[in-house]
């Protein structure tokens, strides 16, 4: 035989030797086999995230639930004279005919007091011009809030919204009616996310520390009912309106809250929270 031949005869042979002295990894039982669900896309079983969610950089993002969340809220247009005669134009958001009608039956900011009126006056955008709040000591034509009689100092407490996604955040600190906290919170809505602001006004005072982004859980301290730019009528003025679509409701100022190009005043019984939640 070839001297060549014999060579590479010989090596062939010591590797298969070598390879046939080395360990093998026995074989792994069924119950330890990664399960693969065949339905299943490869990019879901890779994804970074549980179901429901997208990433958005290092979180997890909620993706709106056409299954979940409440309906849609519609706009309604309506107009009244203000206290100098002017007409005024503007859309609001009326109260669901389901949704109960006592403000006792929802969360509040502050607790109402037992078998006492305490609505000192109530949401009316909804109403034709001719049933608006008018007269010497009820100025405030076209009330796009609800009035709570409280003592002065009572506590004034974050509420959170129904469907709402996350905690809430602190939208700015300031005067808007009177010393006022505004909120921001995301609501899910019509199978989508729907930005929402709620003011308290007329506060005694803010709760110390609160600033523009800071985040709220429920319950937590806004400040102290009182009538600062409303003197000697002690009370809290809490409205809710709904950011416009393509409207940044983060980047608004305190005076442009309650504007209506801006945002629409919604019947606060629309999305409070019921007690019996």
């Amino acid at each position: 035989m070839d001297p060549l031949l014999r060579g590479a005869l010989a090596v062939s042979l010591l590797g298969a030797i070598a390879r046939a002295a080395e360990p093998r990894s026995p074989p792994r039982p069924a119950h330890e086999l990664e399960l693969v669900n065949p339905s299943e896309p490869a990019a879901a079983q890779d994804a970074p995230c549980p179901a429901g969610t997208l990433p958005d950089g290092d979180v997890c993002v909620p993706v709106p639930d056409d299954e979940q969340g409440g309906s849609e809220l519609s706009e309604e247009h309506n107009q009244h004279h203000d206290r100098h005669g002017v007409l005024r134009a503007y859309d609001q958001i009326p109260r669901r005919p389901e949704r109960p009608t006592d403000f006792r039956l929802y969360h509040l900011p502050v607790t109402p007091p037992r078998d006492q009126s305490f609505v000192a006056s109530g949401y009316d955008l909804d109403r034709p011009d001719s049933e608006q709040r008018r007269g010497a000591e009820l100025r405030a034509v076209g009330h796009g809030g609800v009035d709570l009689a409280a003592p002065r100092g009572t506590r004034v407490a974050l509420v959170n919204l129904e469907n709402q996604v996350g905690d809430a955040e602190v939208l700015d600190v300031g005067h808007l009616f009177g010393n006022s906290v505004v909120t921001h919170h995301t609501l899910r809505e019509g199978g989508r996310l729907r930005e929402y602001l709620v003011i308290y006004g007329h506060l005694d005072s803010a709760a110390p520390g609160l600033s523009h982004g800071m985040t709220l859980a429920e319950g937590a301290l806004l400040g102290y009912v009182g009538d600062s730019g409303s003197p000697g009528a002690v009370h809290l003025h809490f409205e809710v309106r709904r950011a416009r679509a393509g409207v940044d409701a983060e980047s608004l100022t305190l005076g442009q809250v309650n504007q209506n190009s801006k945002t629409v005043a919604c019947d606060p019984r629309n999305v409070l929270e019921l007690v019996s939640k």
